[in-house]
């Protein structure tokens, strides 16, 4: 396992780097008439214009074969056919599985796995269609019409962002909720104003222990039999998405009311299976397939595309430019769509939870930067907030526009309004506005180095009709085999997360110190850690 950084390619990468430095995107586009048209990319209903990169078409050239050199392309196939790619949990990564559209067999451990995947999916529809159609009711007869789901990390971030992206496919008749942080104020806020003899609960945990799902879940199962009163109830009011159907017997929920995942599908990826219930109650199963069509479509175009038409990547490519040339620590992300204002959010973990590592495959510390810090909030929400640091502050700071030609809502001027501050944003921030230009508008000459932008400052446009659910499937497809192909080449372990572990456990074995009667010892740890301690207990009431 090379590093990329030991290649000879990507010494033609820097040569390249080094000697388009003194070139300006003004200057690009001015030399090269075809530059747009030739860097623009299509693929499962989006497209792509990087043309607005700091990149020559040399560059690019050599950023492919260095993708190649390393390996990129037999690592894509790894994945696609089941091979144990995350090697530290010694497990497959077959997310590309739960939305197989091709009729062929999947095959891990020398068995089909699409037998399981398709039962579960008719086994969500059938239980979506009762919830939606007012068959599946609550203890007291009712039917159900608040829906809240209780999850953490990806058990919660993919379906909450989902809901929300794919609001106008759904049922406004059912109220959705998402509770994942252990601050009782979430589910406090979440279930406020509810009649728990009209609420669903949806816990999901691949092993029914997880702390915060299962504190949450408790609260709720408290919750819902203070008013229903019969521990009968929490049948008709709970079910469950985990693989532990022990723990889930014990809750009180009913194993046939158990939706499956597998160890092979990682929990940032997991939105296409079962995770997804209430994603598919929203929606309906319908929309929900077509959604898996998306993700088929870009998984398929990823798999086969010769790099250089290959959006994820293009995509992956230009971010290890910009994170290993020049240096860039972040990297946003702006929806100009109202709908993924949770999008950023969700491409933090899916990104930084894969890429945030500092250990390369060999097990040594890596000697480059490895995953950026994401992050990202709706247009043009963020150009009243942090585009004055993107336009003119000391960082450099890439980012990704997406943008869709028709809104769900075409109320007046207001699309055009938006897409027309879209469309200004990327050329502002490629091209800028000169010293001699702002005299010309007649500013006074001590104003001038206030107003001017100097321009290069790199985005991506990412734009399609309409955002539907097959859209949105293949937009999330997209990010994450765009992460995948950057994991591949820094020669590090995308699909693993070591690092959320310590915390856990350390967090365990405070919780007994904080509720005892008992004064903790004082030797159990740092002394700042301790004393914060004190503070804590005495401001409860207990022996500091």
């Amino acid at each position: 396992m090379t590093n990329f950084t030991d290649l000879k390619q990507w010494e033609k990468v820097r040569e390249g780097f080094e000697a388009a430095k003194g070139i300006t995107l003004r200057q690009a586009f001015a030399d090269d008439h075809s530059r747009a048209a030739d860097m623009t990319v299509e693929a499962a209903g989006l497209t792509l214009d990087y043309s607005k990169n700091l990149v020559t078409r040399q560059m690019m050239a050599d950023l492919f074969d260095m993708a190649r050199e390393c390996g990129l392309q037999e690592a894509i196939n790894a994945m696609f056919s089941g091979e144990r790619i995350n090697v530290t949990e010694n497990r497959p990564v077959l997310h590309t599985a739960l939305r197989n559209r091709s009729g062929k067999s999947v095959v891990v451990d020398r068995m089909d796995v699409m037998p399981e995947v398709k039962s579960v999916l008719e086994r969500m529809a059938a239980f979506s269609h009762k919830i939606r159609a007012g068959i599946w009711r609550g203890y007291t007869g009712r039917p159900i019409r608040n829906i809240v789901n209780i999850g953490i990390g990806g058990s919660d971030l993919g379906p909450a962002m989902a809901v929300q992206a794919l609001r106008p496919f759904a049922d406004r008749r059912l109220r959705f909720e998402f509770v994942s942080n252990i601050d009782a104020t979430h589910f406090a806020e979440a279930t406020h104003g509810m009649d728990p003899a009209e609420t669903l609960f949806i816990i999901a945990s691949k092993t029914f222990t997880t702390l915060e799902t299962m504190t949450n879940g408790r609260t709720a199962r408290t919750w819902l039999l203070e008013t229903l009163k019969d521990e009968k109830a929490v049948a008709n009011h709970f079910v469950a998405v985990s693989t532990n159907a022990k723990e889930v017997a014990e809750f009180g929920i009913d194993t046939a009311n158990m939706f499956e995942f597998w160890d092979w599908v990682g929990g940032r990826y997991s939105l296409p299976s079962a995770i997804g219930l209430p994603l598919m109650i929203a929606i309906g199963s319908d929309n929900f397939n077509k959604m898996l069509d998306g993700f088929y479509a870009m998984d398929r175009h990823f798999a086969v595309t010769p790099f250089e038409r290959n959006m994820p990547v293009i995509m992956g490519l230009l971010g290890i430019v910009y994170n290993n040339l020049h240096g860039a620590q972040s990297h946003a992300v702006l929806p100009y769509d109202q709908y993924l204002a949770r999008f950023p959010a969700y491409l933090q973990q899916l990104d930084m939870e894969s890429n945030g590592k500092s250990t390369d495959k060999n097990g040594k510390r890596v000697k480059i930067e490895t995953g950026p810090v994401i992050w990202g909030e709706p247009g043009t929400n963020g150009q009243h907030a942090f585009y004055q640091l993107i336009h003119q502050g000391t960082k450099l700071i890439p980012a990704d526009f997406i943008g869709f030609c028709k809104s769900h809502n075409p109320i007046g001027t207001h699309h055009d309004n938006l897409m027309a501050n879209f469309f200004a944003q990327t050329e502002a921030l490629a091209f800028g506005k000169t010293a001699e230009e702002v005299r010309a508008e007649g500013t006074p000459e001590e104003l001038v180095p206030h107003k001017v932008f100097e321009g290069n400052r790199p985005t991506n446009t990412i734009m399609a009709d309409e955002l539907t659910p097959a859209v949105f499937g293949a937009l999330v497809a997209l990010y994450e085999h765009k992460v995948f192909t950057q994991g591949v080449i820094w020669n590090i372990y995308s699909f693993d997360q070591w690092g959320v572990q310590l915390g856990k456990v350390l967090a365990a074995k405070i919780y007994p110190e904080l509720t005892s009667e008992q004064p903790p010892r004082t030797d159990a740890h740092d002394a700042s850690t301790s004393a914060l301690i004190a503070r804590y207990r005495m401001a409860n009431g207990r022996r500091a």
